[in-house]
Protein backbone atom coordinates (compact mmCIF):
# COMPACT_ATOMS: atom_id res chain seq x y z
CA UNK A 1 0.00 0.00 0.00
CA UNK A 2 2.60 2.61 1.01
CA UNK A 3 5.00 1.82 -2.42
CA UNK A 4 1.17 2.40 -4.32
CA UNK A 5 0.71 5.70 -2.53
CA UNK A 6 4.30 6.48 -3.08
CA UNK A 7 3.84 5.99 -6.87
CA UNK A 8 0.90 7.98 -7.21
CA UNK A 9 2.41 10.67 -5.53
CA UNK A 10 5.59 10.88 -7.63
CA UNK A 11 3.57 10.00 -10.78
CA UNK A 12 1.46 13.02 -9.64
CA UNK A 13 4.42 15.54 -8.89
CA UNK A 14 5.98 14.88 -12.22
CA UNK A 15 2.69 15.60 -14.15
CA UNK A 16 2.23 19.14 -12.48
CA UNK A 17 5.97 19.77 -13.61
CA UNK A 18 5.10 19.33 -16.72
CA UNK A 19 1.86 20.86 -16.92
CA UNK A 20 3.70 23.91 -15.71
CA UNK A 21 3.78 26.88 -18.93
CA UNK A 22 7.27 28.02 -18.93
CA UNK A 23 7.13 29.41 -22.21
CA UNK A 24 7.91 33.23 -21.45
CA UNK A 25 10.54 35.06 -23.32
CA UNK A 26 12.90 36.70 -21.56
CA UNK A 27 14.61 40.36 -23.58
CA UNK A 28 18.49 41.13 -22.71
CA UNK A 29 19.28 44.40 -22.65
CA UNK A 30 22.68 44.98 -24.56
CA UNK A 31 25.31 48.19 -23.33
CA UNK A 32 27.62 48.92 -26.19
CA UNK A 33 30.91 49.79 -24.75
CA UNK A 34 33.85 51.44 -26.68
CA UNK A 35 37.62 50.64 -26.01
CA UNK A 36 39.96 52.41 -24.34
CA UNK A 37 43.12 53.23 -26.57
CA UNK A 38 44.80 55.43 -22.95
CA UNK A 39 45.90 53.98 -19.84
CA UNK A 40 46.93 56.12 -17.01
CA UNK A 41 49.57 54.77 -14.58
CA UNK A 42 48.93 55.78 -10.90
CA UNK A 43 51.79 56.24 -8.52
CA UNK A 44 52.77 53.51 -6.03
CA UNK A 45 53.85 54.53 -2.82
CA UNK A 46 55.52 51.93 -1.18
CA UNK A 47 55.71 52.32 2.60
CA UNK A 48 57.83 50.08 5.32
CA UNK A 49 55.80 48.92 7.86
CA UNK A 50 56.52 46.29 10.04
CA UNK A 51 53.79 43.81 10.80
CA UNK A 52 54.08 41.24 14.10
CA UNK A 53 52.69 38.01 13.64
CA UNK A 54 52.81 35.78 16.69
CA UNK A 55 53.70 31.77 15.92
CA UNK A 56 52.42 29.19 18.58
CA UNK A 57 54.06 26.08 17.98
CA UNK A 58 50.68 24.01 19.32
CA UNK A 59 47.95 25.92 17.26
CA UNK A 60 45.82 23.11 17.84
CA UNK A 61 46.43 21.30 20.70
CA UNK A 62 43.30 21.61 22.03
CA UNK A 63 41.48 20.63 19.40
CA UNK A 64 43.47 17.28 18.62
CA UNK A 65 43.01 16.24 22.12
CA UNK A 66 39.26 17.32 21.78
CA UNK A 67 38.75 14.78 18.72
CA UNK A 68 41.18 12.02 20.11
CA UNK A 69 38.87 11.00 22.71
CA UNK A 70 38.25 7.26 23.61
CA UNK A 71 36.00 5.26 24.74
CA UNK A 72 35.00 2.06 26.18
CA UNK A 73 33.80 0.14 23.33
CA UNK A 74 37.17 1.36 21.57
CA UNK A 75 39.48 -0.89 23.39
CA UNK A 76 40.83 -3.90 22.35
CA UNK A 77 39.21 -7.09 23.98
CA UNK A 78 41.13 -10.39 24.30
CA UNK A 79 39.34 -13.18 22.63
Amino acid sequence: MKTLITLIFVLFIGITAQAQDTTSEVKVVTIEMGIVTETVEEGISLENKTEVARLYKRSNAKVKKALSFTTKRSKAKLA
